[in-house]
């Protein structure tokens, strides 16, 4: 250990962050499969699986709220290390005997778990800022696009090893297991953590829960259309359709959906090479509006392809690949442009309320994908997540136009 000794603090505090996020995002991927799992083990439909994030949405909205100004005034170390330990509450919440895990139970579980991991991405998100030097915003967006990339990667790889475990140690070892590992993570988490790290100078006052930024309110505001545009079909639009349509089995479809998420991530990692490194300089409004504009044409084209009939199949697993690159650029960029944006003094404040709307996107999203497949079919759903993004686009249209220079 004694060459992570000799690395500079801001480094140490970045991967003790990095890794603190890994580590709850792999078992917040997992604990999702193991639930959509286990309940259609059980005989539930896909749209009533979905609620059960119900909960898991709407507190995230709340908590991405409040969350930034307990951020502010307890210090990111505590929110992050609270977030972590809410989530080893909802695991042990899983543990009761079998006859007492009803739905109204598990959607509290989740309802705590979505508190947890939002408290822990806005504190993750918001360290990156007070770790890297204000004229170094090059290095900023690469940070911010490894957390945020790598996250979804594991996510993704959380899908799968939900599976793993419930086929191999069933439903309550695999809870078990990601309880005890997490508890380790949090311990060392206390013990590593800066305990000034982004607490304000002056305490947070509740009446500023609420972005005065335009450049913030914009974006957030983009945020939300963005994330509804993905949710609206990625959630349970899409995963009916491929059981329904092209006959796929849950495995096939939960595999297919966890590699694109992975893929996803790995995406969003190489980002800052996609859209800056040509130009040494770094994206602005104008790349938010450019790259959304790209994106909305691709649910478009889809929805043609599926209206047509023409290779459905080909169209939709080509489309959604296309999908993911483009939304996966799209998302990186936000994620450094509300970091970049944030003020450093109360910066989890910004990220908070930037995050709470993108929680409404989740929520949003979710609720209109159950609604909308039922309704009318997928095709809609790829309209409406066109509409959703050329909306997300013309809201870009309010940011910064300013391109500073890389360092």
């Amino acid at each position: 250990m004694a060459w992570l000794a000799q690395l500079p603090p801001n480094i140490r505090q970045y991967m003790v962050v990095t890794g603190n996020y890994w580590a709850f995002t792999l078992t917040d991927g997992a604990l999702r499969m193991l639930v959509v799992l286990y309940f259609y083990g059980l005989g539930y439909s896909p749209l009533h699986i979905a609620m059960l994030f119900v909960f898991y949405e709407v507190f995230g909205v709340i908590t991405n709220l409040v969350g930034g100004w307990l951020g502010a005034r307890l210090g990111l170390n505590r929110t992050m290390n609270i977030g972590l330990f809410l989530q080893i509450v909802a695991l042990g919440m899983l543990l009761v005997p079998t006859s007492l895990l009803s739905v109204a139970w598990v959607m509290a579980a989740q309802a705590l778990s979505g508190i947890a991991k939002d408290l822990n991405k806005m504190s993750a998100k918001s360290s990156i800022k007070l770790l890297v030097p204000a004229d170094a915003q090059g290095q900023l967006y690469k940070w911010v696009a490894l957390l945020t990339g790598s996250k979804n990667a594991l996510k993704g790889a959380g899908f799968f090893l939900g599976g793993v475990l419930l086929s191999l140690a069933g439903f309550k070892g695999a809870i078990l297991s990601m309880l005890i590992a997490l508890v380790f993570v949090w311990l060392f988490s206390l013990w590593a953590l800066k305990k000034d790290l982004g607490k304000a100078k002056n305490k947070a006052k509740f009446t500023e829960l609420f972005s005065k930024s335009s450049a913030i309110n914009y974006l957030s505001a983009a945020r939300l259309f963005l994330f509804g545009a993905r949710d609206i079909w990625f959630v349970i639009a899409l995963p009916v359709y491929l059981a329904s349509e092209f006959a796929w089995d849950h495995w096939t479809v939960s595999g297919f959906l966890a590699t694109w998420v992975i893929a996803y991530g790995l995406v969003q990692g190489f980002a800052p090479k996609l859209t800056g490194s040509r130009s040494a300089k770094l994206p602005d409004g104008r790349h938010a509006f450019g790259w959304a504009i790209l994106l909305s044409c691709i649910p478009a084209l889809i929805a043609l392809a599926l209206y047509f009939q023409w290779h459905s199949q080909e169209a939709l697993i080509g489309g959604l690949l296309i999908f993911g690159v483009l939304f996966a650029i799209n998302s990186s960029l936000h994620s450094y442009l509300i970091v970049s944006y944030a003020s450093e003094e109360g910066v989890s404040l910004d990220v908070g309320f930037y995050y709470m709307a993108n929680a409404m996107g989740r929520l949003t999203g979710t609720v209109l994908s159950g609604w909308l497949y039922q309704a009318y079919g997928l095709g809609i759903c790829l309209w409406a997540s066109s509409a959703f993004i050329l909306t997300a686009a013309l809201l870009s249209l309010g940011l910064p136009k300013h391109q500073p220079q890389a360092s």
